[in-house]
């Protein structure tokens, strides 16, 4: 008799000590849940093993990277569902610990490990980065981390980002643009935060494709210098500089911020990299950038950030994100990303949230992959196409649930003098 949905659906209820809010479908056939919920559906018994060597965030991304479980229906509405069981649960091993002294509990795991059979772990699947070592953000450890998540090919990435190929939160004039206009106004918005004229020196830290290189030195005629610690990235910068002809103005670098010793520059943009500097390096990163800069020169800094919390020692990097999409990559509160680029000297003189443009970026860019998934499988593995798929989904609703949001912080050198160069109306983003 199939009946494998029926007996994990009863068995993961008893452990978590509430009903699933999605059905279930097993290897077998049988069906058990809510049935216009969307499916969860475990391929094999193995998926189940997985889950009972690594109970929560980290078993589940195993088996769904692997193949072991798929979501039959609504995506978003699935892991909106599963949220709560969890990702917000906060449960540590503590919690584990004293909920398996329940006689039910220890039941319900020992039926779960009958059904699974052999009690071996499988082996992770092979996109997951295996380390021995806490976050250290060295510049070998973030150079390693930076071609784990962004050399898996160019043409991966254009399938995932269109032609625009930026990587980050794009800035839309309403829902139904399209996300290349989207994303030419969040470069637009950049410069002209950062107040460019022609002749001036940009440094764009973590210049991805180059795409805010190009569109400074196309529309505004700065020279820039963009620099990457992806091979892949430069190459395919420089390449596009050339055939837009913008080799005078443009020169892509692999070379890290610390390195960087030919300042001053007149501006620095820095969009979507600040994640990857991790909490113990970001004042040395602040500092860095004030140093490049001529007094009265900009910075912006587009930078995701998370909620704060009551105890900040407790904080724990997304186990699923860190072992397989950015690993060593940290959030942190935006007051304490302005608090410490005060510290390196800056002066603060705007902050704009633009978490909802977030979520409309990342359903594009999930839209598109699932557009061209089997050619997105030739280019990356099907792995590889499963991790974005996840990654990029469970973030737009992070958010659009404001469990994580990204800001704008554009700060200034500020001379001795107290004159910033800013206008006196400063959110037209005039001159």
């Amino acid at each position: 008799m199939a009946d494998a949905a029926l007996r994990l659906k009863s068995l993961v209820e008893q452990l978590l000590g509430v009903p699933l809010p999605v059905r279930i479908r097993a290897w077998d056939g049988s069906q058990a849940g809510p049935p216009d919920a969307p499916a969860l559906v475990v391929r094999n018994r193995r998926a189940v093993r997985r889950l009972l060597w690594k109970p929560g965030e980290l078993g589940l991304a195993r088996a769904w990277v692997a193949g072991d479980l798929e979501i039959e229906g609504d995506l978003y509405q699935a892991l909106d569902l599963m949220a709560e069981l969890v990702w917000e649960r906060g449960e540590d091993a503590r919690t584990l610990v004293q909920a398996l002294r329940d006689p039910k509990v220890r039941a319900a795991a020992r039926g779960l490990v009958k059904i699974a059979g052999l009690p071996l772990p499988p082996a992770p699947p092979r996109e997951e980065v295996r380390r021995a070592r806490a976050h250290l953000h060295t510049k070998r450890t973030d150079r390693r981390a930076i071609s784990h998540h962004y050399d898996v090919g160019n043409d991966f990435y254009e399938i995932v980002l269109g032609p625009s190929m930026v990587y980050s939160c794009a800035y839309w004039p309403a829902p139904d643009a399209t996300l290349e206009q989207a994303q030419r106004d969040k470069l637009d918005l950049v410069c002209r935060k950062l107040g460019l004229t022609a002749g001036q020196r940009l440094l764009d830290v973590g210049c991805g494709w180059g795409s805010m290189a190009l569109h400074a030195a196309r529309e505004y005629g700065v020279r820039v210098v963009g620099i990457t610690l992806s091979q892949e990235q430069a190459a395919y910068a420089r390449k596009r500089a050339a055939d837009e002809g913008l080799t005078d103005l443009v020169e892509i670098r692999v070379q890290d911020y610390r390195d960087v010793a030919d300042g001053p520059y007149d501006a620095i943009s820095s969009i979507g990299m600040a994640e990857h500097v991790g909490a113990d390096r970001y004042l040395e990163y602040a500092e860095n950038l004030y140093r490049l800069l001529r007094p009265g020169g900009r910075l912006l800094n587009h930078q995701i950030g998370r909620r704060p919390q009551r105890d900040e020692s407790s904080y724990n990097v997304d186990e699923f994100i860190d072992a397989y999409v950015f690993p060593d990559g940290e959030l942190a509160p935006v007051g304490t990303t302005v608090t410490q680029l005060e510290r390196a000297g800056f002066e603060v003189r705007d902050v704009e949230a633009i978490r909802e443009h977030y979520g409309l970026t990342l359903r594009r860019w999930v839209a598109n992959l699932e557009a061209d998934w089997a050619r997105a499988v030739r280019l990356a593995g099907a792995g590889r196409a499963r991790v974005w798929r996840l990654y990029m989904a469970a973030c737009a609703l992070s958010f659009e649930r404001n469990r994580i949001g990204v800001n704008q912080v554009l700060v200034v050198r500020t001379p001795e003098g107290g004159a910033s160069g800013m206008p006196l109306r400063a959110r037209t983003w005039g001159g």
